[in-house]
């Protein structure tokens, strides 16, 4: 993967983006893109999704959170990656670490010093991914997922 870059989604693009899959055996534990789409176009500035490109192929899709109110009562603003889709030919080529990457850049240029990230426990799940690029579990539970933060 020599020439990553994260473009925004576009009606030029949106079929690329649509086609972004994972493995089946994954398909547990992300969202598929349609859906991340649709809840983008729901929260409006608080989301940001974008593909992920290697040259012109696309390798995956990203979104993240930024500046979502936490509990609902003003109180906890937090910023993170909310989805990952890395296709199953580009998975352990370094696609999932840059996206994380550059979901902290994006984070952190808005001014916060940590970025959030949940996921799916499970066995097979992105658990241990997330947490070899340095996410601790905070204890807390969104949705039946696990909460993690990384300091920026």
């Amino acid at each position: 993967m020599a020439d990553l870059r994260l473009v925004p989604v576009t009606a030029a693009n949106l079929d690329l983006a649509l086609a972004v899959r994972v493995r089946p055996d994954q398909e547990r534990f992300v969202s598929p893109v349609v859906k991340s789409l649709a809840e983008a176009y729901i929260h409006g500035e608080h989301a940001w999704p974008r593909l992920i490109l290697d040259g012109e192929l696309p390798v995956g899709f990203l979104m993240a959170f930024l500046d979502i109110d936490w509990n609902g009562k003003g109180l906890d603003f937090r910023s993170g990656l909310w989805r990952l889709n890395v296709t199953p030919e580009a998975q352990g080529q370094g696609v999932g670490r840059f996206a994380v990457g550059q979901v902290a850049a994006e984070v952190g240029r808005r001014g916060a010093g940590r970025m959030f990230v949940t996921w799916e426990p499970g066995e097979d799940g992105p658990g241990g991914f997330y947490r070899k690029l340095g996410f601790q579990p905070t204890g807390e539970e969104s949705g039946g997922q696990t909460v993690g933060v990384l300091p920026l």
